[in-house]
């Protein structure tokens, strides 16, 4: 079938494929190294409970045969190992079939830890890798020319990652409509950058013209993806440039990059450069990847009907597998940012003159004078889910009292996750955590003081807790 492959899109899929296979080395690097204090055995959310509370139509995978800290670090280790492998091109060295082979190991592995990864794994970016990650196993490798109807899949992809976020922006906080969101977003996202302080302080009119241009890239320009070429790989570059202002403008873990390799896969290089010579694909080959199309086809009828919804939801999974979902990001925008700052001492009766020293947090603001960092793609999850506790309790209610049993305890895996612990040889006698609210400093205060944050403190977010008689007790207030 002559229609079956694009012959100019062999440098496409290569370099999609080389970005993917490094998302894949960061995502298994960010789960073999925190994976222990967020869902281990002693873990602030054990998967073992989760096994017992799920079946395997909830959660299907590897850990459903068996679990043990010692085995999804295999499990982990061994995804970090593929990636390197794939981003090494060790899949152009092999026959299709092994090829194919090379990149389901790496999606089944991941698939199985994002099912048991519960809150930690609640983000739309690991579905994103998961949807992309199987549509990688059917493009083929550098034997045959890339399937025209895989192309478009990921395209597919691309459409609902963009458009979706668009939509939801649009239906959601007015000052996105207003062209406001950026006067408070640079502040308030989950974890700034070294550079978002910067963003922050640029003009107000250079941040409703950003609005707008997102408006543009996204909710006009995914519908050119789906026209001829070169108008397709014009609004994919325009959608790469969108991608990396928002990479230089906070970390959002590898939701830029995943979409930065599907746009990428939607350019058209054969105007740089003559395709080398490939083979017909083989007819089984042709069978399955038309399989697979329909049955993404027919698993996209939910997320499409999601997108033109009035109630539209954003990261949301349709099916246990991740096959087809639905994306969308920050349709509501803080107006303020709160942060939760964590706290203990190691005297062991409390009095008002008491001293209390901070735990510092790898990326979410906490020092005033430290300048944001830069980790994603690599992805903080403790982080993360700090920012989401400072909007509301609710949020962490399951897992933050066992974190701060584990600082009672000064845990070694849990201090691996943190960036200062200010109790290196004797455990803390009392652990309280406290709200205050952030802002970004002014020009004048950060020349005046050294400082990037100027911070107010607003509430009480846990009183003072210890532990009980028994060393390994549950933290109780004290």
């Amino acid at each position: 079938m002559e229609w079956f492959t694009a012959d100019g899109y062999w440098l496409s899929r290569l370099i999609f494929q080389r970005a993917l296979a490094a998302v894949y080395l960061f995502a298994f690097l960010t789960a073999a190294l925190q994976f222990r204090a967020l869902i281990g055995e002693r873990g602030m959310l054990p998967v073992p409970g989760l096994l017992r509370r799920t079946d395997w139509r909830e959660n299907p995978g590897l850990f459903r045969l068996h679990y043990s800290d010692r085995f999804f670090a295999l499990v982990a280790w061994t995804g970090c190992a593929l990636a390197v492998a794939l981003l090494a091109g060790a899949d152009s060295y092999v026959p299709l079939w092994a090829a194919m082979l090379l990149w389901a190991l790496p999606w089944a592995l991941y698939l199985s830890i994002v099912q048991v990864g519960q809150t930690w794994y609640g983000f739309g970016w690991e579905s994103l890798l998961l949807e992309t990650g199987f549509l990688a196993v059917f493009l083929g490798n550098a034997h045959t020319a890339p399937p025209v109807l895989v192309l478009w899949l990921l395209r597919w992809v691309l459409f609902r990652v963009e458009f979706g976020a668009g939509l939801i922006k649009i239906r959601g906080d007015e000052c996105w409509r207003k062209l406001t969101c950026l006067y408070f977003h640079h502040e308030t996202q989950p974890m700034p950058g070294p550079l978002s302080w910067f963003f922050h302080r640029l003009p107000k009119p250079v941040h409703r013209a950003e609005v707008a241009a997102n408006h543009v890239t996204q909710l006009l320009v995914p519908v050119l993806l789906f026209t001829p070429q070169p108008v397709a790989s014009a609004a994919a570059g325009l959608m790469i440039v969108t991608q990396l202002w928002l990479v230089l403008s906070g970390n959002f873990a590898w939701l830029n990059w995943v979409t930065i390799a599907l746009a990428l896969s939607a350019v058209d290089w054969s105007l740089f450069t003559a395709p080398p010579a490939q083979s017909a694909p083989p007819l089984w080959y042709e069978i399955v990847v038309i399989a697979v199309t329909a049955l993404v086809v027919f698993l996209s009828y939910r997320p499409a009907r999601n997108l033109v919804s009035r109630r539209q939801v954003m990261n949301r999974s349709f099916d246990p597998l991740h096959l087809v979902n639905t994306y969308g990001a920050f349709g509501s925008i803080s107006r303020v940012r709160l942060e939760v700052v964590v706290e203990g001492t190691d005297e062991r009766v409390l009095h008002d003159g008491t001293v209390w020293r901070e735990y510092g947090f790898r990326g979410k603001p906490g020092d005033p004078r430290r300048m944001p960092r830069q980790f994603a793609p690599y992805h903080l999850r403790l982080d993360w889910l700090m920012w989401f506790a400072a909007l509301s309790p609710a949020y962490a209610r399951p897992w933050f009292g066992p974190f701060v049993e584990r600082l009672l305890e000064n845990d070694r895996d849990t201090l691996r996750l943190l960036r200062h612990n200010p109790f290196p040889d004797v455990p803390p006698a009392h652990v309280r955590a406290r709200v205050y609210h952030y802002r970004y400093t002014t020009w004048r205060e950060l020349r005046a003081t050294g400082r990037w944050w100027h911070r107010t403190h607003v509430r009480e977010f846990m009183p003072p807790v210890s532990l009980g008689p028994a060393p390994t007790g549950p933290a109780r207030r004290s």
